[in-house]
């Protein structure tokens, strides 16, 4: 599998990233018998090329020629699932769906279900994903990285009237990626383009070691007048496979804790975005018996740490300096065994490969089934194995 990275100086939006696959070697002719499986109506597709600032660029167009209902999530999923699409474009095509549904719900104060889609739910929007995800599997692109976004400035109109950029659907969806505020004139990433983020990519840890084999052009609608409104797409493989990152180790060393406390102590510094925390026994001064707790955390989170350490331990004082990360790439997927489904946590880059069976679930199918926990992670384990193969 390849991996594709998203260089988003201008931003994203559906068409933008279907126009970059096309322009990577998916094509349109073979697009419209899958698409045209979705069962909508009203529509026209057409793929043409702009040039902007030199750059020449493919142009997705879906021309919409008849009105189109809101729709639910709950109709746009059995949409997609009754398609002529591989089980793999199936569930990820859902997947950005349930992504917006979820951002749309945080926002509006209701359930994902309940959400009305009104611009994501047209029938140019539902093409928009299922084409980016078709034509990424098309080009066997199993990762997708992306580039800090442009998140632009000013007002848009929707259907709920004059909303601020990003809209709040959008700054819902891209939580945790990095991101350029104020960058930008003009709506610069759709919440279509979004929830394909959300859903299907990851951001790319710079600099990156890239071994590129093509290269795409996305074209947007727009004309900017500080930049080309273009997509780039680099499908190719990542060095050697490994990611990395910036931590901070903050820790402490504990002499005077009842130990019942550590299990409440640990919940809440997870709670408050810990990404590992271990207790070591250790010798302090005159031979006393101590613990050190020591947390990994991102920088930002450092002083909510501080804070459940100082509030919850003994502690006066806390030791914190900067780690730097080497890890696997991680995807989470779901495999079908005779009790159910059984989410999977692959970890690979380079010749490794790490497949681990999620507990939880494998410990809620032993106790509904009466079956033995390594007995389900087994069955997990070869399901997984049958998948990547």
């Amino acid at each position: 599998m390849k991996t594709a990275y998203l260089d988003a100086f201008s931003g994203l939006s559906g068409d933008m990233l279907v126009g970059a696959c096309l322009d990577c070697g998916a094509q349109l002719a073979e697009l419209r018998a899958p698409l045209a499986s979705l069962g909508l109506a009203g529509y026209r597709l057409s793929e043409r090329r702009r040039t902007l600032a030199g750059i020449s660029a493919a142009k997705f167009d879906v021309e919409v020629l008849e009105s189109q209902p809101e729709r639910h999530l709950s109709e746009i999923r059995a949409m997609i699932e009754g398609a002529a699409l591989s089980e793999s474009v199936r569930r990820r095509a859902v997947a950005v769906f349930e992504a917006l549904a979820e951002a749309e719900a945080r926002v509006h104060r209701t359930t994902p279900e309940q959400v009305h889609f009104h611009e994501v739910g047209a029938v140019d929007s539902i093409i928009d994903v299922v084409a980016t995800v078709w034509s990424l599997e098309r080009l066997s692109v199993g990762e997708l990285l992306v580039s800090p976004l442009p998140m632009g400035s000013g007002f848009v109109r929707s259907m709920h009237g004059v909303i601020p950029v990003p809209a709040p659907a959008t700054a819902e969806l891209l939580s945790g990626f990095p991101v350029r505020l104020g960058d930008g004139g003009a709506e610069m990433v759709t919440p279509t383009g979004a929830a394909v983020i959300r859903a299907l990519a990851r951001p790319a840890q710079l600099p990156l070691g890239f071994q590129i084999e093509r290269v795409g052009y996305g074209a947007g609608s727009r004309d900017l007048e500080d930049r080309p409104n273009v997509l780039r797409m680099l499908v190719g493989k990542v060095g050697a496979g490994f990611d990395a990152d910036e931590m901070l180790e903050i820790s402490t060393n504990i002499d005077d804790l009842n130990p019942q406390i550590y299990d409440h102590v640990m919940e809440r510094l997870f709670a408050a975005g810990a990404r590992d925390v271990s207790l070591t026994p250790t010798i302090m001064k005159k031979g006393r018996p101590a613990v050190i707790l020591a947390v990994l955390a991102e920088p930002s989170r450092r002083d909510e740490i501080a804070s459940v350490l100082f509030g919850e331990t003994s502690t006066i004082g806390l030791r914190f300096h900067p780690v730097s990360r080497l890890k696997l790439r991680r995807e989470t997927r779901e495999v079908e065994t005779e009790w159910g489904k059984v989410r999977i946590k692959i970890s690979h880059g380079g010749a490794a490969l790490v497949v681990s069976p999620e507990y939880d679930d494998c410990r809620r199918i032993a106790l509904e089934h009466g079956v033995a926990l390594k007995t389900v992670m087994e069955r997990a384990r070869t399901a997984a194995q049958r998948l990547i193969a």
